[in-house]
């Protein structure tokens, strides 16, 4: 059985996709603005998808 999932991002993907530091990442993570991530043990991932759609909203919010 072979899935057709999408890997999770990192952090590092996502800030580098965003063009944003990592630390403005955490800093957004706290306020509960910016993507949404789910935490894997230590270790925060992002749905790739997710984080596009979001980027979208931001578009059509401006």
């Amino acid at each position: 059985m072979t899935l057709n999932v999408k890997p999770l991002w990192t952090i590092e993907d996502v800030s580098e996709y965003l063009g944003v530091p990592v630390k403005t990442l955490y800093g957004w993570r706290l306020k509960k603005v910016g993507p949404g991530a789910v935490r894997i043990g230590k270790h925060l991932r992002y749905d790739p998808d997710e984080v596009v759609a979001w980027v979208q909203s931001r578009r059509l919010a401006s």
